[in-house]
Parts: C-alpha cells; sequence; structure tokens
C-alpha cells in the first residue's frame, strides 16, 4: 500500500468517525431531552400524590379505601 493510498485510507476513516461522533451528540442531546421530561413529568406527579395524600388525610380518609360502588 502506497503512502497515498494510506493517507486517503486515514481520511475516510476520519470522516466516518466525524460523521459518527455528529450521529451520537445528537442521539445523547435528544436523550437528555427527554430525561429532562420525565424528570420535570416524575416530579409533577410526586407533588400531585403528596396534594392527593394531603387531602385525605386531612378528610380522614384512607388513601386506598375503595370507592362506593364496589
Amino acid at each position: 500500500m502506497s503512502q497515498e493510498e494510506r493517507l486517503i485510507d486515514l481520511e475516510i476513516r476520519l470522516a466516518r468517525q466525524d460523521d459518527l461522533l455528529d450521529t451520537l451528540n445528537t442521539q445523547m442531546y435528544q436523550q437528555q431531552k427527554k430525561i429532562d421530561e420525565l424528570e420535570k413529568l416524575c416530579s409533577a406527579l410526586a407533588g400531585r400524590l403528596k396534594e392527593v395524600a394531603l387531602a385525605a388525610t386531612q378528610r380522614q380518609m384512607p388513601i386506598d379505601e375503595r370507592p362506593p360502588h364496589y
């Protein structure tokens, strides 16, 4: 393999690695956005659960009581 062919091969590898890095960067960014959304949703749900539990204790009702239609 000549020196020019080796150089071309290295340039091709570098271009592929750059493309792969860009793809991985994009996926990582999208995953982080999704994680942030899920954390926000989880916090909102935890807050809502605390509100419901507090309201239930103020009314002296057990949280897991069956509704009257059962």
